[in-house]
């Protein structure tokens, strides 16, 4: 394969999985808690542009819009952070605070992450949640307890992070070990409860980025045509 074939097929592929990750961000924008994935890419070559490769993703770690919810234990993050969560013995950090009391006491998302540090009493009859995490409970005497405060966790680099399905992501060795961040504290983040955080995707640019994609798409596979044919001609120049 000559180098002007390489460099449109390999624009080509990179083109595809540039789609690919914005299709999955659109499948996605109605997830609470989402956050938008970016491919990245690299060139082959330095300066002499031989083509390009995918050095994987990077995750834009915005904060969506706040909305109000219907959940009885909704909670969003108004500032950066992300929850902590652990599922069969796997941690993970999400920002969908769309929980659930389980029949444990227990909050937890509907993929089965458990919020960690929060167990609610069997006798609770009402529940809120403080800016500062602080989460309060009312028994059937009446009298309002603190049972726990909801602790948060942050990242040197959290756009580094996995994702572990849609709304969660595990460290890694790029995004640093994760740190407390206590809610509430100065400048820090902000609990809010009967919130969501809606996804960070943008119906609008991603539908842009669609159309770039394949325009770039188009160019590379003209590229590529435009290579076989030089070859045919030169190889019936040789023949001939």
């Amino acid at each position: 394969m000559n180098r002007a074939m390489f460099a449109s097929a390999s624009g080509m592929a990179a083109q595809q999985q540039n789609l690919d990750v914005v299709a999955d961000n659109l499948a996605n924008a109605d997830v609470a808690g989402f956050k938008g994935a970016q491919a990245t890419f690299a060139a082959i070559g330095g300066n002499a542009q031989l083509g390009v490769a995918s050095t994987g993703t990077r995750e834009n770690i915005a904060q969506g819009k706040l909305m109000k919810s219907g959940g009885a234990f909704d909670i969003a993050i108004d500032g950066g952070g992300f929850f902590r969560v652990s599922r069969d013995g796997e941690a993970g950090f999400t920002r969908a605070g769309s929980f659930a009391r389980a029949a444990d006491g227990s909050l937890r998302t509907g993929d089965g992450w458990t919020l960690t540090g929060v167990r609610l009493p069997a006798n609770a009859l009402d529940v809120t949640v403080a800016p500062d995490g602080a989460v309060r409970v009312r028994g059937r005497n009446g009298k309002e307890t603190t049972i726990a405060r909801i602790g948060l966790a942050t990242f040197d680099a959290p756009e580094k992070l996995r994702p572990i399905g849609s709304a969660v992501f595990g460290a890694t060795g790029d995004s640093g070990k994760a740190r407390a961040l206590a809610a509430a504290s100065d400048r820090g983040p902000k609990l809010a409860f009967g919130m969501l955080e809606k996804s960070n995707v943008s119906i609008v640019e991603s539908m842009m980025a669609i159309l770039s994609a394949q325009r770039a798409y188009e160019a590379n596979a003209k590229g590529v045509q435009a290579a076989d044919e030089m070859l045919r001609i030169a190889n019936n120049i040789h023949r001939g």
